[in-house]
């Protein structure tokens, strides 16, 4: 079964933000929003333990209890288990990702990519989520921008111990799929050139829009293509950046990166063509591709997600940014001829 079996639609919902991600968002607010993507038909929910040291997962459990289970699919991460103890939480070392959850839950967050930890993180998981199953289990940030210098070293210690658990759980039928959740191009490399491990697809954040594609493109596209692998698209406007934030990958966004969406924007509003539309529909015109995830921390996001999804973008658009090489000449466009 290949991740595009599992997945149910292209849109799916990132709750990063349920977590408190960058704001302190009131309970009202993170539930409304998760009943807004249920309303509008979206029925596949990415998670994880990291996002506000469990508050994410609480969040969605609580918003979704009252569903029938066997109508959507969760995917959420191992990586990190969340410990009832707490700790001051500005003392983190959170890599790249510095304050991104600093208004989440204070309980401690342990890194640890063994098999025990493996299975008392679902396990752990699943009470948060107030569910029996979680479909598809995403080894979280075993990469660069989280552990520098020693992400190599973590990287090994999954494979010894994440990788095999979840190749074993998989094939038990207790998960459906697994694999990356990362933010670097690099460790889904690595995985792939390994003999062992048999993932099924990639959570890939930020390394396939329409800012930042290069890499993806030339080194993992190809390769999961061929194998029949999905990939899911996390932070398709990166972080924001695409659609006029301040932020790119968690960090102010530097004048190259204003410049090149300013760019794209002028072509854009010349067009009538919406950034979030242009954001999701390159992100999905890629047949590795099997969904795209934005985030979303107000109900009325979701709307706007779905409208951009549908928005009719002219093949033109495409065009022109491609003769302004504002993508990769070698990148697929959602152009319909």
């Amino acid at each position: 079964m290949t991740l595009k079996d599992i997945l149910p639609s292209k849109l799916g919902f990132g709750a990063a933000p349920l977590g408190n991600m960058f704001r302190d968002i009131p309970e009202q607010e993170a539930i409304a929003t998760v009943e807004a993507a249920w309303n509008d038909g979206i029925r596949y929910y990415d998670n994880a333990p990291f996002y506000g040291a469990g508050l994410a997962e609480i969040r969605m459990g609580e918003a979704l209890a009252d569903k029938p289970r066997d109508q959507y699919v969760i995917s959420t991460k191992v990586g990190r288990v969340i410990l009832d103890e707490v700790e001051n939480v500005s003392a983190r070392d959170l890599g790249e990702k510095g304050d991104v959850f600093k208004y989440g839950r204070p309980n401690k967050i342990v890194n640890d990519y063994s098999e025990a930890a493996t299975l008392r993180s679902i396990e752990d998981s699943l009470k948060r989520l107030k569910t029996d199953q979680i479909e598809i289990a995403w080894v979280h940030d075993v990469a660069q921008d989280f552990y520098g210098d020693e992400w190599l070293s973590i990287f090994e210690s999954a494979r010894k111990g994440a990788f095999k658990a979840l190749d074993r759980l998989r094939d038990e039928g207790v998960i459906k799929a697994w694999g990356l959740g990362v933010n670097r191009v690099e460790p889904i490399e690595l995985l792939l050139a390994l003999d062992g491990p048999r993932p099924d697809g990639f959570l890939l954040a930020g390394r396939y829009t329409l800012l930042d594609h290069d890499r993806a493109l030339q080194r993992v596209m190809p390769q999961v293509a061929e194998r029949g692998l999905g990939i899911v698209v996390g932070g398709p406007y990166s972080s924001g950046a695409l659609v006029g934030g301040p932020n790119f990958e968690y960090a102010p966004a530097t004048p190259a990166i204003l410049d090149k969406v300013a760019r794209i924007k002028a072509i854009a509003d010349r067009y009538g063509v919406s950034m979030k539309a242009a954001g999701l529909q390159f992100s999905l015109a890629h047949p590795a591709i099997a969904a795209v995830i934005p985030g979303a921390s107000k109900p009325g996001r979701i709307a706007e997600d779905r409208a951009a999804l549908e928005e009719v973008v002219p093949a033109d658009f495409w065009r022109e940014i491609r003769r302004a090489n504002l993508v990769n000449p070698d990148a697929p466009l959602p152009i319909r001829d």
